[in-house]
This record gives structure tokens, sequence and C-alpha cells, in this order.
């Protein structure tokens, strides 16, 4: 499905200009692989590297200079960030907060970045080269950490006060596991965050397979070294949102395929389907954690979301102040979540955390910025855009992949945040404000 821009047209740079999608590409794989850069050259490198890619995409969006009305931006995007900002003044934690803002702000301006500077198809090229790359040097790396050093190594530029021998397992950025059939890291060092990773990876690849926007040899290889990965990972989150995934696809075709007038029975049926699992999980909650190889607890993580309740409980309308990854020097979130000897900096849950940290009305903000902007992503994808002047939709412009992209890595993303957090740092705010911005700014 090919689309028209809006009579608001933003001013997007020409696609033959490879240096700014080699930028794009670069602060995706920052974004999403930051983990890497902080174990490679530390927390100031990676500032330093972060900082950087701030920089060159505000003077890219001030070069860009586009026309867009306050009116047209996402609201519920603009609130969630006044709200991170307002919260200093009752934050628990001022210093902190005051960092995680200006954080926050960072993250969203790289989004609008990709959402003003970039069209639909040099996003998908983006992405696809930061995947590519992300994907391609951690099977190097755990291959050379197999076959050479052939033993757990360390992130670089990091001291554990632990007794010699005794590390936990989830402080070392590789735990030689690849021919042990255990779970791979990669070079971001946590088996879930590559997982995720290896899942956008099978989106993009087989978006850019289905629209033929590749080489077809390179990239049946890649989408193949994407599925690899993600069966090394072996991470039952990212499973979970691989279904889900599936299951929206599923639902996206069939609503293709019928008029607008006529979709009534689609949305009955997702209601049901939406309503039987979430019964068939409560009902069968061991079986199904047993079928994803978990605990009943989790892993620990409904002792999380236990502690976590409690303590939003106590300021439950404003929260406790914004800070984004948990600091584990200041209260109440010192020694809040260990497992295992493993601190952890996150509630484990995107919604939860938010209303820890920004209270009740947070949580309706954020909560309605993923409805909506999964909202405007399902219309993108199973509506005939664009429509001719006169409104009418034009049934003769085919339906494309692309237009599927922002629905399906929301999705992915939906499924992660019941598990993890990671939809409100780095790469995962990034997407949510690019595509928050970006199908508003271009619905029909």
């Amino acid at each position: 499905m090919t689309q028209t821009a809006p009579a608001t047209a933003l001013r997007t740079v020409p696609a033959g200009q490879g240096w700014l999608l080699a930028f794009a590409g670069f602060t995706f794989f920052t974004l999403f692989a930051g983990e890497f850069w902080r174990d490679s050259v530390s927390w100031l490198g990676w500032g330093i590297i972060a900082g950087l890619c701030l920089v060159v995409s505000i003077v890219f969006l001030v070069r860009a200079r586009p026309r867009v009305p306050i009116r047209q931006w996402p609201k519920t995007l603009l609130l969630f960030l006044l709200l991170c900002i307002v919260s200093i003044a009752w934050s628990a934690y001022r210093a902190e907060s005051s960092v995680a803002a200006v954080a926050q702000l960072a993250t969203t301006t790289a989004g609008a970045f990709f959402a003003l500077c970039l069209t639909w198809h040099q996003i998908l090229r983006a992405l696809g080269a930061a995947f590519r790359w992300i994907i391609g040097l951690s099977l190097v790396f755990e291959l050379f950490v197999s076959v050479v050093i052939r033993h757990h190594i360390l992130p670089l530029f990091t001291t554990y006060q632990y007794p010699s021998g005794k590390l936990p397992d989830a402080f070392y950025w590789s735990r030689d596991l690849l021919f042990h059939g255990g779970k791979i890291q990669g070079i971001v060092g946590n088996s879930d965050i590559l997982g995720m990773i290896t899942l956008f990876a099978l989106i993009v690849f087989a978006i850019q397979l289905a629209d033929r926007t590749v080489n077809r040899t390179a990239g049946i290889v890649w989408l193949a070294l994407a599925a690899i990965t993600f069966l090394l990972t072996r991470s039952s989150t990212v499973i979970v949102a691989l279904g889900f995934v599936i299951v929206v696809l599923l639902f996206a075709w069939w609503a293709r395929s019928v008029q607008q007038s006529r979709r009534v029975p689609l949305y009955v049926t997702a209601a049901v389907v939406a309503l039987g699992g979430a019964a068939s999980v409560t009902f069968f909650w061991g079986t199904v954690t047993k079928l994803l190889g978990k605990t009943a607890d989790l892993t620990g993580r409904t002792d999380i979301w236990e502690k976590v309740i409690h303590l939003a409980q106590q300021k439950p309308y404003f929260g406790w102040g914004w800070i984004s990854y948990w600091a584990p020097w200041v209260q109440p979130f010192k020694g809040l979540a260990i497992r295992n000897k493993v601190e952890y900096l996150q509630a484990h849950n995107a919604y939860l955390d938010v209303w820890l940290q920004l209270g009740i009305l947070g949580l309706v903000i954020f909560g309605l910025l993923v409805v909506t902007t999964f909202g405007r992503g399902w219309f993108m994808a199973v509506d005939r855009a664009p429509f001719d002047r006169d409104g009418v939709v034009r049934a003769d412009v085919p339906y494309t992949a692309i237009t599927l992209l922002p629905l399906l890595m929301l999705a992915a993303m939906i499924a992660q945040s019941l598990a993890e957090s990671r939809m409100l740092v780095e790469g995962g705010f990034a997407l949510l404000a690019m595509f928050s911005i970006k199908t508003k700014l271009e619905r029909p």
C-alpha cells in the first residue's frame, strides 16, 4: 500500500543520501545495543556516543525544519514527557529524576528524528542495517568466546565486589554456551534483550523480503540467521511476544480481506480471543509457566511485582517520581529487587513501573499513549490509504507489507511490556515515540 503525505507534509531528506541512513542505522544500533557499548567501552564511552547521537539528531531536525502544528503532535506523548519533568517537584530523589527526565527527552528526540527526517522505507532500511550488525556481531562474538576463549567473560571496565569464582551468571557478558545448549547472550550480554532484537529483526527482514526491497538471497540468509539466533536465545518472554505478533498478523490479514463496514465479526472474534486467552492464563497458570520453562513465580517476577505494588500504593496518584532505570543507591529502590545475589533495576512490567514512578495519572496517560499508537498502527496496516481528496477510499491501491511495520513491532513491544520494562527506556521508548509521532502525522 503506497501512502501519500498529508496536506501538512513533512520535509524529508531525499532517499539517496546514504550518510543519513548510515547515521540512522548507527543510532538505532546504539539505542538497542546500549549494553554492548557499556560493556565494551565503559559507561563513560557509551555516554559520549549517546551524546554525539543526540547532537547529530538535533542538527538533522534543525536542518529539516518540519512544520508541524502543535495540534498534530500526539498529545499523550507530550503529556507523558511533561509529567516526567513535573514529577521532579515531588520526587523522593530529585537529582536522579532530573537526570532521568533529561534522558527521556533525549530518547524522544531520537524518536522524533526518525519520524520527521526519514520516510517509512528509510526507517525500515535503517532498522534492518542495525539489526544485521547486532545479530552478526553477536554470533561472531559467541563463536569467538566458545572457540578461542572457552570460558565465561566479564564486561570490560567492570569490577564486582564478590569472592573469586562466585559471581552470579547474570553478571557475565558471555557464558560460553554456544556449543553447550545454553541461552546465548550476544554482544548485548542478555538473552532476553537479544531475543527481542531478533524478533524485531524477523519482522523487519520479512517485510523487506515481502516488498522486495532487498536482494532475495541476502534477505533469506539474514532471515535465517535471525531465526537461528532467536532459537539460541530461548527467551520465554520473546516466545510469547512472537505468538502475539502472529495472532495480530492473522487478524490484520483478515481485516485486509473484508470491507471496512464488514469488520464487526472480526472485532468480536478478537475480543473473544483476548478474553479466552486471559482466562486460560489465569486458570491454567501453572501449566502455562511450565510449558514456557518457567517456575510459577516467573523466575521471581511475581515477588518483584508484589513489592512494586506495595510501594505504589503508598503514593498511588502521582508516584515517587520519574527515574526510568532504578537507581540502586537511593530509596526505595536500594535492595528492592534482589534474586540470586543479582539486584534488578526494573519492575519487569512497564505498567507497574509507570504506576510506581508516576502514579495512576501517569499510568492512564501512558496507557493511552500505547493504545492510541497501536490503534493508528492497526488502521495504517488494514485500511487502503491513501484517500482521494473527497475522502473516498481508493480500492485500486494495493496493500504493501511495510504498512504492517508499526503494528507488528508495537504488538511485540506490548507483549514484552508485561514481563519487562524495556518499553520505557532506550530503544523501546524511542520506537514508541517514533511510531506515535509518525502515525499521528501521516494518518489518512
